[in-house]
């Protein structure tokens, strides 16, 4: 066949009509096994795709869930996508992101953009959606602790908070008095920022906060340097998250200083990139594989609810895990 096999290619080879064929593969229960599974055969044989966009158009559910992130690069959402992919699968349903950064250039909105497209619901896990208009017939749930969440939404995120606590309990329980926090701008930075100053200062120490702009490997790697010149007595370095802290353990380098004989170093995300060999990170696990799934769960919920809940925001608590970048401090 040199053109693209139809759904009428589909239904004659079947033995069936071109809109049982629609009823299949739209998973419509009311089709037999015999006869779904006739479709479905026919459809293989022939190398036929449905066509998503004809199926917009005809206002049948598109089975597919739109995520909004802020940065494909970011390793934190890794966790999350999976976690997301795992509640969606046993429901058929399939997952397509937007980037808030990808289309920058153009006036649009990647939520709007997935909107456009019908998407059954959005797990919304950027930064930046303060005056977030939602269509009533689309679902949306907020992943991840956000500093502008529009109101009535629900909520599923990690406890920032506790994760910041976590990381001051930790450096201070091993004996460090002069810790530096290399953070960044954005909703959950800013929580653990607040939470570990607080424990910080709790336990009689001096609070040293560097860094500015994006979270990122160059922020992390900028702030380090900026405090070990202020201090050149510091011993302990938590960075807002992983990818700082390879920029943190960087500038301890180029200082000819080591981690963690001179300086510990810890993030925050449990990132891949944590656990390899290489790194060995310590740093705190917010469970993004649990905050994906908990918000995916939640959606899919707000989709087969006859009227929209009252919202609700869950935490999840995060915890520590302890690798080879941290230690007690020793006099240099």
């Amino acid at each position: 066949m040199s053109r693209p096999p139809t759904i009428i290619d589909v239904a004659t080879r079947a033995g069936v009509s071109k809109s049982l064929v629609s009823m299949v593969m739209r998973d419509d229960p009311g089709v037999s096994d015999t006869r779904r599974a006739a479709v479905l055969d026919a459809a293989a044989e022939l190398g036929y795709r449905p066509n998503r966009a004809a199926a917009i158009l005809a206002g049948t559910r598109t089975r597919t869930i739109g995520v909004v992130v802020d940065d494909f690069r970011n390793p934190w959402y890794v966790p999350m996508l999976d976690g997301i992919r795992d509640a969606l699968a046993p429901h058929g349903l399939r997952l397509t992101l937007a980037d808030t950064r990808a289309n920058a250039h153009l006036d649009s909105s990647p939520f709007d953009d997935l909107v456009s497209l019908r998407v059954d619901g959005v797990v919304l896990a950027a930064e930046g959606f303060p005056d977030l208009v939602v269509p009533a017939d689309t679902p949306v749930v907020i992943a991840g602790a956000r500093a502008d969440v529009p109101g009535g939404l629900d909520v599923v995120a990690s406890d920032e908070a506790a994760g910041g606590r976590l990381a001051a309990d930790h450096l201070v329980g091993l004996g460090h008095r002069r810790i530096a926090h290399v953070t960044g701008s954005g909703g959950p930075a800013a929580v653990r920022r607040e939470a570990a100053v607080a424990r910080m200062v709790a336990s009689g120490i001096e609070p040293l906060v560097y860094g500015e702009g994006p979270t990122s490997e160059q922020t992390g790697y900028r702030g380090t340097v900026r405090a070990l010149e202020d201090h050149p007595d510091l011993t302990a370095v938590f960075a807002a998250n992983d990818v700082m802290a390879m920029g943190a353990i960087a500038a301890v380098h180029e200082a000819g200083l080591r981690v963690p004989q001179d300086v510990s170093v810890m993030g925050n995300d449990e990132t891949p990139l944590a656990a390899s060999p290489l790194l060995r990170l310590t740093t705190v696990d917010p469970h993004n594989d649990e905050v994906g799934r908990l918000a995916a769960d939640r959606l899919v919920e707000l989709i087969g609810a006859a009227e929209r809940p009252e919202p609700t925001r869950v935490l999840v608590p995060p915890s520590l895990v302890v690798r080879s970048t941290t230690a007690p401090p020793r006099a240099r």
